[in-house]
């Protein structure tokens, strides 16, 4: 699709002076309506091997993402304190004490499996820390969409407002199964 010629700026959306930053939502529009087609709607596709035409649907089931691209596509502030979407406010996070800059030295070892060496390294990360925090568990689908609905849609092309840690949720929430997450 993104050799599509309607679709190739997808494709070329790159840092510079002249991105979009926020406002690639009017950018992506197209392409999410298209995948809402997909889902709800479906296209009529016909199968080569079988011989037979059958209602295609689709779905986009993940996307890889550096935290520049959380900024400009989900409206994630990648500074501070919970720049870690995956840790979100359940983080172990410090400020530098003359710095005044946030630190994530040493925030992820919990993820590490209970029997990991590093878990039990005193030396090699914050001195006399051992690791006894467990991992919290995954979010289900419908966690996942009390959590986004907290936020709403708070980013239009003629104003931006930034209502907690999300700023741009336009897509995130239209048309969604929550419960197949």
């Amino acid at each position: 699709m993104c050799m599509k010629s309607e679709y190739m700026f997808l494709t070329m959306v790159i840092p510079g002076l002249s991105n979009p930053k926020r406002l690639i939502d009017v950018y992506l529009e197209p392409l999410i309506d298209e995948l809402l087609q997909l889902w709800h709607v479906g296209v009529r596709t016909h199968d080569h091997a079988t011989n037979q035409v059958f209602m295609m649907r689709a779905a986009l089931m993940c996307t890889l993402n550096d935290l520049p691209a959380y900024r400009m596509a989900y409206g994630w502030s990648i500074t501070g304190i919970m720049r870690c979407p995956i840790c979100m406010d359940d983080t172990n996070t410090f400020y530098l004490q003359h710095d005044r800059k946030a630190c994530y030295f040493d925030c992820h070892r919990r993820f590490l499996p209970q029997d990991h060496p590093y878990r039990r390294n005193k030396k090699a990360f914050i001195k006399n820390h051992q690791e006894r925090n467990i991992e919290r568990p995954r979010l289900t689908g419908e966690e996942i969409r009390v959590l986004v609905e907290e936020y709403g849609k708070t980013i239009t092309v003629e104003r931006h407002e930034k209502v907690g840690r999300l700023s741009s949720c336009i897509y995130i929430t239209s048309g969604c199964s929550w419960r197949f997450l």
